[in-house]
């Protein structure tokens, strides 16, 4: 009877304790998913119909979690990895949108993995979710946003310890090191320091990445001002990249204007480039221009039907496309231009 009763004392107590534990632990599996059909053409290399994955939000996966261990600190733990909706693979570094582990409390918050870079996360704010082929993340980093650098680090970096300010009446700071570990490119310091209020948001950030003992360090400095003008966002960004004597300038503005159960989206983009020698895409006469246009409908609180058009102008040797790198056959100077219907779906 004495070892019935111990028996079941035990088993009362674990299950408390795991009761306990549990509600003090939370973990949410989320994701993304988002495809569209639609047509690009770039110059010489002529016009292709796709079905693309990704074209209003990147499509993605993942798991979060927190634990509370007391005492006003937390700790918790990010994976994200990105999918292929079209073909259903995956990437090939299987957590390369976001791998950390934190630990939160009053000071803010301690944040060490691989992670998005401070001078990344001020582009966010853009009209069309720095995707598809009408944003301006075609140039905040798609192909060449390096400048022909080693430099690894325009959008994310590994091996990161980074630090996030607490709320603070509406500033707020992100501070980051990565290590360079023996890889060329990814040794980066940077910090982002904002503040948003009422109508207002707004932010600065520089970046520096060293590039290999013999040349010049990777640069990138960057201001995010967005203002609410009643219902209606406007999005600006001015972006500069200098791996010396290579510099790219990037003016973005844009707008979301909401419009029934849905919202239109506009933007334009004056990339102008210099430093470079002739030829090579890089050089004073090799600027490019974007304009986007799209519409967004909501047909619930998670999913949305879209169509964006968009189209980059280049002159010189200039090579941007729609498609963030150029294929082969398109030459410099000539037009690239998309055209997406899709359907994005949130979990």
């Amino acid at each position: 009877m004495k070892k019935t009763l111990l028996a079941l004392a035990a088993s009362t107590a674990l299950a408390t304790l795991s009761t306990g534990a549990l509600a003090q632990s939370s973990v949410t599996m989320f994701g993304i998913m988002d495809v569209a059909v639609g047509q690009v053409k770039n110059g010489s290399a002529g016009s292709v119909k796709r079905v693309a994955s990704g074209s209003a939000s990147t499509s993605r996966w993942g798991l979060r979690g927190v634990e509370d261990l007391g005492g006003g600190l937390k700790a918790g733990f990010h994976l994200e990895a990105g999918i292929g909706v079209d073909t259903g693979t995956a990437d090939a570094k299987f957590w390369q949108r976001r791998s950390t582990v934190s630990l939160l409390g009053g000071f803010g918050e301690v944040r060490l993995g691989r992670d998005y870079t401070p001078t990344a996360y001020n582009t966010f704010a853009d009209e069309f979710g720095v995707v598809g082929v009408g944003s301006r993340g075609i140039f905040s980093y798609g192909g060449g946003s390096n400048l022909g650098s080693t430099a690894t680090t325009v959008l994310r970096a590994d091996n990161t310890v980074g630090y996030f300010l607490p709320a603070m009446g509406g500033v707020y700071g992100h501070f980051q090191v990565a290590a360079g570990e023996g890889v060329v490119g990814n040794k980066y310091i940077g910090g982002r320091l904002g503040y948003k209020g009422g109508p207002v948001d707004i932010a600065v950030a520089y970046g520096k990445t060293e590039t290999g003992a013999a040349t010049p360090d990777f640069k990138n400095y960057n201001i995010q001002f967005n203002y609410m003008l009643g219902d209606v966002t406007l999005h600006t960004l001015y972006d500069v990249k200098q791996w010396s004597p290579r510099e790219t300038k990037d003016l973005s503005i844009g707008a979301t204007i909401p419009m029934g159960a849905g919202a239109v989206k506009l933007g334009y983009t004056r990339a102008d480039r210099s430093g470079g020698a002739v030829g090579s895409g890089f050089g004073d006469a090799d600027d490019s221009t974007r304009l986007g246009i799209g519409y967004v409908h909501n047909l619930s609180k998670r999913t949305s039907m879209y169509t964006t058009y968009g189209r980059v102008t280049n002159k010189g040797a200039a090579r941007s496309s729609v498609l963030y790198s150029a294929p082969a056959g398109m030459l410099g100077g000539e037009t690239s231009s998309g055209l997406e219907l899709g359907v994005r779906h949130v979990f």
